[in-house]
């Protein structure tokens, strides 16, 4: 055997006691619990998990970039609204109750495209899950975005795994202090910037930073601030892969997304197993392709042995295989005894079938249907949604007056909200009872069509009082239509309510 494979068989060696050593095996895990009673619940190992280098390491690299990137910026991107408008891209603007994203202005009326966003983004982690597992957990989660960041500038500092192994070990020195003190100095940069971006996403954010700095900004803008900081650093950097295993409820509720054909990181036991140590000169025949190097749990973050099969902490993020690939290559094995694989694709090739990936199968076209049908629904209603809204509301103490002549009198409150940033005007029409005469408060014109202006962006109530004859009156509640149109054509809403009197009920 060359002198590269037994540098690794060499490397290999010493990572196996490493991981021995400070207790991350899964059965030495077991090993501490009692054999008598299952705990729900263990007190946290350090993990150090290992740098490894492949594709998949690279996909989380860029993954972790874009993602990064996009959480930190989109706030201070800027889109051209006109006069008296937020020009930020992305905004939550609770003072004005609107949400803004980039064209799109989401009126509180319209919470209902919000659900619509968040029905569709569910279906997609469904529809991804049935075909590849927990992969949102190993790439997309900010839970393990913000973990890998804090994993890397603690490597950055204190070394690779062994290193950081060793300095935990080691008794306080004033390097130690100094490693440690500026990680932890790091850390709290990175979530004092995570807190004050999400911050940033409800105010303008260069006034809200500078306002910030100069200790002007809200109160409530410091207290976000302070807890938002305190529970990036505390879960990203002190409860990590325990945020994953006890927190959330992802990893119980995916047991009900996949199947037998969904492709999870999988452990190729029938091409590893026997598996064993190997030393020079000794051949592959017999035996399995596992050197039991246990590289594979030294890279993955979460702890686990990948070799024990499947398993709630597995977040399928595949940094075991870019680990085990290598060690394949560096022993002149074929890759792949840890990869992307099925249950149904395994068995099968394990009876000598033909066998294939099945993308296609019943709960990923029923997924996949039901996230075209609501995304069809809310483009159709985004590109034909109105740009004026009409509210009545019919007063109900009193529901009626009568007056001194007989005839009786209704009060409605008209609301006309109006989407767009400029002025426009409105007539108003009423639909009724022969006879009926209309008084708009505030406005001196009495015959219909009465004119009104709304200012842009802007709701508008109008106090309206319908009063109608006796004689008008033949039955205690009658159909009335009120309708607004914008002065030179354009859009016109209707709304159909009653006009109440003597003998009907409230």
């Amino acid at each position: 055997m060359n002198a590269p494979i037994m540098s690794t068989l060499k490397a290999v060696a010493a990572e196996t006691q490493a991981l021995a050593a400070d207790g991350v095996h899964r059965s030495d895990a077991k090993a501490t619990n009692s054999a008598a009673v299952r705990r729900d619940y263990v007190a946290r190992v350090p993990i150090y998990p290992k740098l490894v280098h492949g594709n998949f390491r690279l996909l989380k690299w860029v993954g972790m970039a874009v993602m990064l990137g996009l959480y930190y910026v989109l706030p201070w991107l800027r889109w051209d609204r006109g006069p008296g408008v937020p020009d930020q891209a992305v905004l939550v603007d609770l003072v004005r109750e609107r949400f803004y994203f980039f064209f799109i202005e989401i009126w509180p009326q319209e919470i209902y495209y919000v659900t619509g966003l968040l029905i569709l983004a569910s279906l997609l982690l469904f529809f991804v899950t049935a075909l590849f597992g927990r992969v949102w957990c190993g790439y997309a989660c900010p839970q393990t975005v913000w973990t890998d960041l804090y994993i890397m500038v603690e490597r950055l500092i204190e070394g690779d795994r062994n290193e950081r192994i060793r300095l935990d070990k080691s008794p306080w020195t004033i390097e130690k202090a100094i490693k440690k003190s500026s990680k932890h100095a790091v850390w709290l940069l990175i979530a004092a910037a995570t807190g004050g971006a999400w911050i940033f996403y409800f105010h303008d954010a260069p006034t809200l930073a500078v306002n910030l700095f100069q200790g002007t900004a809200d109160i409530t803008a410091y207290l976000f601030l302070g807890i938002l900081t305190f529970t990036t650093y505390w879960l990203a950097g002190h409860m990590r892969e325990q945020v994953c295993t006890y927190m959330c409820p992802w990893p119980r509720i995916q047991a009900a997304l996949i199947d037998r054909e969904t492709l999870m990181v999988t452990y190729r036991r029938a091409r590893g197993e026997p598996r064993g140590p190997h030393k020079k000169g000794q051949p592959w025949e017999g035996r399995g392709h596992c050197i039991d190097c246990n590289q594979c749990v030294a890279a993955c973050p979460m702890g686990i042995d990948i070799r024990d099969g499947d398993q709630l902490e597995c977040i399928n993020c595949a940094l075991c295989i870019d680990a085990c690939n290598d060690v394949m290559k560096r022993v002149g094995l074929p890759r792949g005894l840890i990869g992307y694989d099925s249950l149904q694709h395994m068995e099968q090739k394990a009876r000598g079938e033909r066998a294939w990936f099945r993308f296609v199968r019943p709960r990923v076209i029923v997924y996949a249907v039901a996230m075209v049908a609501v995304a069809a629904v809310m483009l159709f209603g985004l590109s034909t949604r109105a740009t004026v809204d009409l509210n009545v509301l019919r007063d109900r103490n009193p529901t009626f007056v009568q007056l001194s002549d007989g005839s009786v009198r209704n009060a409605y409150t008209v609301k006309v909200m109006n989407r767009v940033n400029a002025t426009r005007s409105f007539t108003l029409g009423i639909e009724g009872p022969s006879g009926f005469d209309v008084k708009v408060v505030g406005v001196e014109q009495v015959r219909l069509p009465v004119p009104f202006d709304v200012e842009g962006d802007r709701l508008r109530t109008l106090r309206v009082l319908v009063t109608v004859p006796a004689a008008s009156l033949t039955a205690a509640s009658v159909p009335i239509t009120f309708r607004i149109e914008a002065v030179g054509g354009g859009e016109s809403r209707v709304t159909e309510t009653v006009f109440l009197s003597n003998g009907a009920e409230p």
